[in-house]
C-alpha cells in the first residue's frame, strides 16, 4: 500500500468517524429515540432527559461526561465486571502512552535519517544484465520511518534494542499497578454491606449416587448437616426441569400473544364498528397453515390446558430427575467462603464444592456432568478448537495473499478495466484487505461460545471468559502471524526460489516483515474510526427498532423487548481488544507510527465504552471482576509475543548485540508467575477477610433460597418454601430456620 491509499484509507475513516459523531448527537436529542441511546438510565428508573440536555448537547458533551463519571458510577450503572473492563483498557492505553513517549522522537528520526530501503532496493538488482529484479518486494514509502530503513549491522539498532526494554518494563509497571486495582476492586465488591445470593451458596457437584431409600436431596442434606452442624441452612438438588421449562414458556407465550391480541381487539374498535374485530390466527406452521381460531380464546383454553400439565411436570421433575449436583446454602456467607475453598471428600472425583454463580449467570444443563464427563468434553473441544485454528488458517492465508489489489488483478484479470481506474484502485488498496479479513473474523464467535458451553461450564460467565480465551489465540494466531507471514512469504515466494544467497533471504524477510505494519496501521484506524462511530451512533439498533415498534409491536412488553441493550458482549470485545494491543505492542518498535493509532483506539475505546456503560448496556450477570486474571494473562502473551518477535527481527538484521534481548522472555515468565501467586488466589476464592465483614441488616434466607428456583418451577402454589422442598425429598427431618 503506497502513501496514498494510506491516507485515503485513514482521512476517510476520520471523515465517517465525525459524521456518524454529528448523527448520535442530534438523533440522541429526539425523545423517540431516548430507548435506544438511553436504555440503561430508563430501566434504573432515571431521567435521560437530563442526559440529552447535559450530555449530548454539543459533539463533545458525551466526552465530558463521561470523562466526568466517576469509577462509583460505572459500577452503579455496569457493575464491576464494565469497571475492571474499562481499567483494561485505560491499562493498555497508559503502556502505549508511556511507551510513546520515548519511542517517538527517538526511533522516527533515528530510522527516517538512515537508507536501509536504499540498499534492500539495490539488492534486487539481477547480476546478469544490472536490471531490476521484477520479484523484489514493492515498499511503501512509510516505512522509512521504521525499522525496515535500517542497515543490517548498524550501531542504529541499539536504539530499538534499549526499546525493546523500555516498552517491557513499562508493561510490567501498569499491569502490577492494574491488578493491584482490581484486586482491591474485587474486594470491596465481595465484602458489601448489602447481601447477594451467592454469597451465601456454594455449588455442589459430583454428588455420589445415594441408596435406594433415600433421595439425593436426603444424602445432601445428611452429608452438610453433619459437616456442618450449626451452619447449614438448607439445599437444592439440581433437577433435569428442561420437559417443565417448555410447558412454562408455552404458558408464557400464549400470554403474550393473548396480551397482543387484546390490545388489537381494542385498537380495532370505532364509532362505525363498536364491537370490533376479534384478532384471529392459523393453528399450523408459523400460523400460515391449518384451522383459523379467535385467538384470546384459543390462548386462553392452551393455558388451561397447560397450567395442569406444568403442576403435574413440576412434581415429577422435583421427586423423579433429580440429579448429581445440588446448591447448599449457609447462614453466613464467610461461613459459604470457607466451604467452597476446603476439601470436603477424600476422593476427588466425589463432592466437588465451589463458590456459586450468581442466579442469573448459572447454566442449568452443565452442573449435572460429572467430572470425567467434563475432561473428556474439554479435550475433544480443545481438539476441535485447535482444528478450527488450522484449517482457518487456509481461508485467512488465501485472503491475506490475494486481497492485495496486486495479486487480485492476477487471479481475476477481467477486473483490471475496473481496478485500474485512479478513484477506485486507491479506496480498493486502502479497505479491500481489511473489510476481507473482518468478516471472516465475525463468523467465529457465535460457535467458540457453542463449544464453550459444551465444556460443561457451570456458569455464563465462565463460558464467556472460555470463549474470549479461544478467540484470542486464534485471532492472534491467525490474524497476526498467518496474515503477516503469509502476505510476507507470498509476495516474496519468487524471491526466495530464484535467489539463492541466504544473505539476501535474510535481508529481504527482515525488510518484508516490518512492512506488515502499513496494512495494520489502516486496520487499526478502521476499526477505532468506524467501529466506535457505529457503536456511538447505534444506527442499526435505531432503524431495528423503530421497524420493530412501528410493525410489529403492540404491547408494551414488546416495545421494552425490541430496545433491550443487552450487554457489553465481553467474549467478543475483549479479544478484538486483544488483538489491536498485540498488533500494536509488537509493531510499537518496528514502525513507531502505530503508537498514535493505538493510543487512539485505546482512547476513544475507553471513552465510548463508558459512555455506553453509563447510559445503554445493561449487564446480563456480574462475576466481579472475574474476567480480570484472563486480560492479564492475555496481555503477557502479547507481550511474550512482541518480545521474541523483536529477538528474530534485529536477529535477522545481523546485529550482534541482539542476544542482549534474550533475558527478557524468562523475565516475562518470572512477572506473570508472581503476579498469579500474589493476586490470583483471591480471584479464584473469596479471601475470609473479604467475606468476614458485617451486613447492614440480617440476610432474608428464604429471599436467597427463592432466588436459585428455576422460574418454571415457582408458580403461585410452591411460594412455600416447604412445600418445594418436600416435593425434593421423603424426609420431614428441617433444617433449623434463622
Amino acid at each position: 500500500m503506497d502513501l496514498a491509499s494510506f491516507l485515503t484509507s485513514v482521512l476517510t475513516s476520520f471523515v465517517i468517524f465525525v459524521v456518524l459523531v454529528l448523527v448520535f448527537t442530534f438523533l440522541s436529542r429526539r425523545p423517540g429515540n431516548a430507548p435506544v441511546y438511553y436504555p440503561s438510565l430508563l430501566l434504573r428508573g432515571l431521567d435521560p432527559g437530563e442526559g440529552r440536555r447535559r450530555g449530548t448537547r454539543s459533539p463533545v458533551g458525551w466526552i465530558r461526561d463521561a470523562i466526568s463519571a466517576s469509577e462509583t458510577d460505572v459500577i452503579a450503572a455496569g457493575g464491576v465486571d464494565a469497571a475492571v473492563y474499562l481499567v483494561f483498557l485505560s491499562s493498555v492505553l497508559s503502556i502505549l502512552v508511556y511507551s510513546g513517549i520515548v519511542l517517538l522522537p527517538v526511533l522516527l528520526p533515528v530510522a527516517g535519517t538512515d537508507r536501509g530501503l536504499e540498499l534492500t532496493a539495490a539488492a534486487g538488482i539481477s547480476p546478469k544484465n544490472d536490471e531490476k529484479n521484477n520479484s523484489a518486494p514493492e515498499l511503501p514509502e512509510i516505512q522509512r520511518l521504521a525499522l525496515s530503513n535500517i542497515q543490517p549491522q548498524s550501531m542504529r539498532l541499539w536504539a530499538f534494542l534499549l526499546s525493546v526494554y523500555w516498552v517491557s518494563f513499562v508493561t510490567y509497571f501498569v499491569l502490577w499497578k492494574s491488578y493491584k486495582h482490581v484486586s482491591n476492586l474485587r474486594a470491596t465488591a465481595r465484602s458489601t454491606p448489602d447481601f447477594k445470593p451467592e454469597e451465601f451458596a456454594v455449588l455442589v457437584r459430583d454428588v455420589p449416587r445415594s441408596s435406594p431409600d433415600e433421595t439425593i436431596k436426603d444424602s445432601v442434606d445428611s452429608y452438610f448437616r453433619a459437616l456442618h452442624p450449626n451452619t447449614f441452612y438448607r439445599s437444592m438438588v439440581v433437577t433435569d426441569h428442561t420437559k417443565a421449562d417448555k410447558i412454562y414458556l408455552e404458558i408464557e407465550d400464549h400470554k403474550k400473544k393473548i396480551a397482543r391480541a387484546e390490545v388489537l381487539y381494542a385498537n380495532s374498535k370505532t364509532e362505525s364498528n363498536p364491537e370490533g374485530i376479534k384478532p384471529t390466527h392459523r393453528t399450523g406452521f408459523l400460523g400460515l397453515i391449518g384451522k383459523k381460531v379467535d385467538t384470546i380464546e384459543y390462548c386462553s383454553e392452551q393455558i388451561k390446558e397447560l397450567l395442569p400439565k406444568l403442576e403435574a411436570e413440576q412434581k415429577t421433575t422435583l421427586r423423579d430427575k433429580q440429579q448429581q449436583a445440588a446448591i447448599v446454602f449457609f447462614n453466613s456467607r464467610s461461613v459459604a467462603a470457607s466451604a467452597s475453598q476446603t476439601l470436603h471428600a477424600q476422593v476427588f472425583d466425589k463432592w466437588t464444592v465451589m463458590e456459586a454463580p450468581e442466579p442469573r449467570d448459572i447454566i442449568w444443563p452443565n452442573l449435572s456432568r460429572n467430572i470425567y464427563e467434563r475432561q473428556i468434553r474439554q479435550v475433544v473441544v480443545y481438539s476441535i478448537v485447535f482444528l478450527t485454528v488450522v484449517f482457518y488458517m487456509v481461508p485467512i492465508t488465501a485472503v491475506s495473499a490475494i486481497s492485495t489489489l496486486e495479486n487480485l488483478r492476477k487471479v481475476l484479470p477481467f477486473l483490471k478495466v475496473v481496478v485500474d481506474r485512479p478513484a477506485i484502485k486507491t479506496v480498493l488498496q486502502a479497505y479491500l484487505p481489511q473489510i476481507a479479513l473482518i468478516v471472516f473474523l465475525a463468523l467465529l464467535p457465535a460457535f467458540l461460545m457453542f463449544l464453550s458451553k459444551a465444556e460443561g461450564i457451570p456458569s455464563q460467565s465462565h463460558a464467556v471468559r472460555a470463549t474470549s480465551g479461544k478467540y484470542f489465540y486464534f485471532v492472534v494466531f491467525n490474524v497476526f502471524l498467518v496474515y503477516t507471514l503469509g502476505k510476507t512469504l507470498f509476495t516474496s515466494l519468487r524471491t526466495i526460489l530464484d535467489n539463492a544467497n541466504i544473505g539476501v533471504i535474510i535481508n529481504m524477510l527482515a525488510t518484508s516483515l516490518p512492512g506488515g505494519a502499513t496494512f495494520f496501521l489502516t486496520f487499526v484506524a478502521l476499526k477505532f474510526f468506524v467501529g466506535y462511530g457505529l457503536e456511538l451512533s447505534r444506527l442499526i439498533p435505531l432503524i431495528i427498532f423503530h421497524l420493530k415498534r412501528k410493525y410489529l409491536c403492540k404491547t408494551e412488553d414488546e416495545v421494552k423487548a425490541a430496545w433491550a441493550p443487552g450487554d457489553l458482549g465481553y467474549s467478543t470485545r475483549v479479544p478484538n481488544d486483544m488483538l489491536i494491543a498485540t498488533v500494536v505492542l509488537c509493531y510499537s518498535v518496528m514502525a513507531p507510527l502505530i503508537i498514535p493509532f493505538g493510543v487512539a483506539y485505546f482512547a476513544l475505546g475507553w471513552l465510548i465504552a463508558k459512555n455506553q456503560v453509563l447510559r445503554v448496556y445493561v449487564p446480563s450477570y456480574e462475576s466481579n471482576g472475574r474476567m480480570w486474571p484472563h486480560m492479564h494473562t492475555r496481555i503477557i502473551a502479547a507481550l511474550l509475543l512482541y518480545q521474541a518477535t523483536m529477538i528474530g527481527v534485529i536477529g535477522l538484521k545481523k546485529f550482534i548485540y541482539s542476544p542482549i534481548l534474550a533475558p527478557l522472555l524468562p523475565i516475562s515468565f518470572i512477572f506473570a508467575y508472581i503476579c498469579h501467586m500474589r493476586f490470583y488466589p483471591a480471584f479464584a476464592n473469596t479471601p475470609l477477610e473479604v467475606a468476614q465483614h458485617e451486613l447492614k441488616e440480617t440476610p432474608n434466607m428464604d429471599a436467597i433460597y427463592t432466588a436459585y428456583i428455576p422460574q418454571c418451577l415457582k408458580p403461585d402454589k410452591l411460594e412455600d418454601l416447604d412445600v418445594f422442598e418436600d416435593a425434593q425429598s421423603h424426609s420431614t427431618s428441617r433444617a433449623p430456620s434463622i
